[in-house]
């Protein structure tokens, strides 16, 4: 039986729950996409959209290399024989594209709170250990539920490190002093995208900046009532 495995549905192969649950984390890049999506409806930064035009790249070589090499996926002990390639692992190279890119944005770019304090950036470690982690879990899934072979994963995840090495540094030294110049062209203000690379924190400046307009238009309500 020939079937095929679409690169962000998780199907089940093992019986047993802990495969199960391995079969559901194979749906995190799909969630990811749409936590992107969302991020950039609703948000509308620079950064963010070219974070994820460095996911779409990564993709995009993960389907050249598939479609160049033609390697098979592992069909051994198995009745369902997928009509897709498998090297390199599309899990295993998005899930260590985004874990290390993360792990630089958190670490290298992100400015937030007083460095001086150590506990100030202790969250920024804590996430960086948990995104690693469920890199992890997922490239280990693609094992144990028997989509692809160890060096089809180990391929995947080295070659999304180093993509997302060269992003990361495309983004910070070439991308990101043009952020400025892109976020002042009229399709940009029409589109409202913006650039917050000078904001150390994006979340107070916002609540401060909602808080204060709030309390003008409040005072200039009250002030037209009194008239």
């Amino acid at each position: 039986m020939v079937m095929s495995n679409a690169s962000f549905i998780a199907e089940e192969v093992s019986r047993d729950l802990f495969g199960k649950l391995l079969a559901l984390t194979s749906l995190c890049p799909l969630a990811l996409v749409i936590a992107f999506a969302t991020l950039i409806l609703f948000r509308r930064d620079l950064h963010t959209i070219t974070f994820f035009c460095g996911t779409v790249l990564n993709e995009a070589i993960n389907w050249i290399l598939k479609h160049t090499i033609k390697e098979l996926r592992p069909c051994h002990g198995r009745e369902i024989l997928f009509s897709e390639y498998g090297m390199p692992s599309n899990h295993a190279q998005f899930m260590w594209f985004f874990a290390t890119y993360m792990a630089f944005f958190l670490l290298i770019r992100l400015h937030h709170g007083n460095s001086s304090y150590p506990l100030e950036n202790a969250w920024k470690y804590i996430v960086t250990v948990l995104i690693i982690c469920l890199a992890a879990v997922v490239t280990y899934s693609r094992i144990y539920l028997q989509y692809h072979t160890w060096y089809q994963v180990l391929c995947g995840a080295v070659l999304g490190i180093f993509l997302a090495c060269i992003w990361f540094f495309i983004t910070q030294f070439m991308l990101t002093p043009l952020f400025p110049i892109i976020a002042a062209w009229p399709i940009s203000e029409f589109l409202m995208l913006r650039d917050t690379t000078l904001i150390p924190n994006v979340m107070w400046f916002e609540y401060t900046s909602h808080r204060a307009e709030s309390r003008t238009r409040q005072r200039k309500l009250v002030s037209m009532k009194s008239q």
